[in-house]
């Protein structure tokens, strides 16, 4: 029998069970649906999560810190062993620092962090922030070298400041043109205004200072408050930063951004983050809270860190935590294909009593292709053909259910994100080429061994027996 007999005859067998062959590729189709779906979910948030990053440049910065923590103990969510460390000092963090790192061949830039919380005033609204202060120089690296509208500062002095696209909705301002709905908070009037228009204009930056008058006094005012004051500066808004990825964190890159010399110059209560807290309390002697550090490649960091430490510098790279984040989504994507996978397991179930049924009903034909000189190896072809046409087909229909469920659950999700004043939409789901073409190898492969027990028996079927069966 030729090869092109066998699988003629496993066709035609397939056709003339239309209604059991179908409900037993229906199996297969849910299962793979299941598994391509629930896997793309975890690729999907894999690549929005590492391309907000990439678009950021986070996986070649540095930051050097004035104390030593031991980050690995701070990521495994050990609070204590992270802090261990803090009281151990590390080389001053000074100008003197700053010229030294920056005189590594692989620096792109560096500079001392200066970021504060602020509460902004502007367009007759109020918020609340985080103020950050670059250098100029900044503005040819991302994400700041691409600007929505206006342009990046004019010198580190300078009284302007960038607002980011997120402190709008904040403030209660849609941008005519940008393609945004005013969210369902109807607590206060959302205006529309031209990107224009808020180009050049003034707004009001407070911060908190101490009040020495009620320090002296004794610490509090006759109406028990802090003794704290509001200092106002105004400067005037040089640009707008375009919508930033769905992941970014606007508490990293700054609510408002205002040159470095102008930022240093503002007046402020002195703990402003976390390490100035713990600079044994609020150390004016010319030392920094933390160092930015820029890389000019990603492979420059391990010799970077590792030269910065041996100098005595504390340091914190999130492109270390890399691995184990890429071994967590790891640990996502095998949970949600196992759930996928249960679901095809219950089809190779199905497919081995489809199989099996087959073989009842066709005892008596094999006994007949026996007898006419079919072998073992040809009866095989025929039951694993057929068991591997089913996993071909349920598995390219069971990959255009799966992607038809996530572009369902895409718009569902989006649509809510929407009403609850999101920004654009969010590609939930990824479905990569190398899922596509496993998902289908793998109901291929799926339905092969389902039917080795079917195909095994009915290969061993004694052909005088079979011929007497009815």
């Amino acid at each position: 029998m030729k090869s092109s007999d066998l699988f003629r005859f496993s066709l035609d067998n397939l056709r003339r069970t239309r209604l059991r062959t179908t409900l037993t590729t229906l199996g297969v189709i849910i299962g793979i649906g299941a598994l391509v779906a629930m896997v793309s979910f975890g690729t999907g948030m894999q690549r929005n999560i590492t391309e907000a990053f990439t678009a950021n440049d986070l996986f070649t910065t540095l930051r050097v810190l004035p104390v030593r923590m031991d980050i690995e103990q701070m990521m495994a969510g050990n609070l204590d062993g992270a802090m261990s460390g803090m009281q151990k000092r590390t080389r001053a963090l000074n100008d003197t620092a700053v010229a030294l790192i920056a005189a590594f061949p692989e620096v792109a830039i560096v500079f001392p962090e200066v970021t504060f919380p602020v509460k902004i005033r502007f367009g007759g609204q109020e918020a609340s922030t985080t103020l950050r202060s670059l250098p100029v120089a900044m503005g040819g690296f991302a994400p700041y070298d691409r600007m929505g509208w206006g342009s990046f500062f004019s010198s580190d002095s300078a009284a302007e400041a960038i607002l980011s696209y997120g402190i709008l909705a904040r403030l209660k301002l849609t941008l005519a043109g940008a393609g945004e709905r005013s969210p369902a908070d109807t607590s206060r009037t959302w205006r529309s205004v031209e990107a224009d228009s808020l180009i050049g204009a003034e707004m009001e930056v407070i911060t908190s200072v101490l009040d020495l008058r009620r320090v002296m006094s004794g610490g509090l005012s006759a109406d028990g408050q802090p003794p704290f004051a509001e200092h106002v500066t105004r400067l005037r808004v040089a640009g707008i930063r375009p919508k930033p990825h769905a992941f970014s964190n606007e508490q990293v890159q700054g609510g408002i951004v205002v040159p470095l010399q102008t930022g240093r110059k503002m007046p402020r209560f002195a703990f402003t983050s976390m390490w100035s807290m713990l600079n044994h309390g609020g150390r004016t002697d010319g030392t920094y809270d933390a160092l930015y550090v820029r890389l000019k490649k990603l492979q420059d960091l391990p010799a970077v860190r590792r030269r910065l430490q041996e100098l005595g510098f504390s340091v914190f790279a999130l492109a270390d935590q890399l691995e184990e984040i890429k071994r967590g989504f790891l640990m996502v994507d095998t949970a949600l294909g196992a759930i996928g996978t249960i679901a095809l397991i219950v089809a190779a179930l199905g497919i081995i009593n489809t199989m099996v049924m087959s073989i009842l009903e066709r005892t008596r034909e094999i006994g007949v292709m026996k007898a006419v000189g079919a072998s073992e190896r040809q009866i095989k072809t025929i039951f694993f053909f057929e068991a591997g046409c089913i996993g071909l087909l349920g598995g390219i229909l069971g990959v255009l259910l799966g992607w038809l469920v996530s572009r369902l659950a895409n718009w569902i999700a989006n649509l809510w994100t929407l009403r609850q004043g999101g920004g654009g939409e969010i590609e939930f789901f990824y479905l990569t080429p190398w899922l596509i073409a496993g998902s289908i190898l793998f109901a291929v492969a799926v339905s092969l061994a389902a039917g080795y027990y079917p195909a095994t028996r009915a290969a061993r079927i004694n052909p005088v027996e079979a011929l007497r069966h009815d």
